[in-house]
């Protein structure tokens, strides 16, 4: 027997149709409801805007310290942008401020 020969394609390996008859791994639908498409099962969230730039605020204010809360975790760690949903700009300036607000004491370091 040659090597040729001896690994012929008998069939017992290939894809038969057998899932292709079911439709169990075609997309049925058009279009991407509950179950279908690539983000199967998965909540698709939308993209947070900048709240800062929504309302036009330039600066961050330090002595704002109820404002500042919702940007720090309740460990006191600021919560980065993918949570918060603010542009560059406009979370470093928060960084800014959160920090000038722990030196003042109207923020805490760390909760304990």
């Amino acid at each position: 027997m040659t090597y040729q020969g001896q690994y012929q394609n008998q069939g017992q390996y290939q894809n038969q149709g057998q899932y292709q008859s079911q439709g169990q791994y075609q997309n049925q639908g058009q279009g991407q409801g509950q179950g279908q498409g690539r983000n199967k099962g998965r909540m698709v969230r939308r993209k947070r805007v900048c709240e800062f730039c929504v309302e036009g605020n330039d600066v961050i204010d330090y002595k704002d310290a109820e404002n500042l809360k919702r940007y720090v975790t309740e460990f006191g760690r600021m919560r980065p942008r993918r949570q918060t949903g603010t542009c560059a700009k406009h979370q470093r300036g928060l960084a800014v401020a959160v920090k000038r607000a722990r030196h003042l004491a109207l923020l805490p370091f760390a909760v304990e």
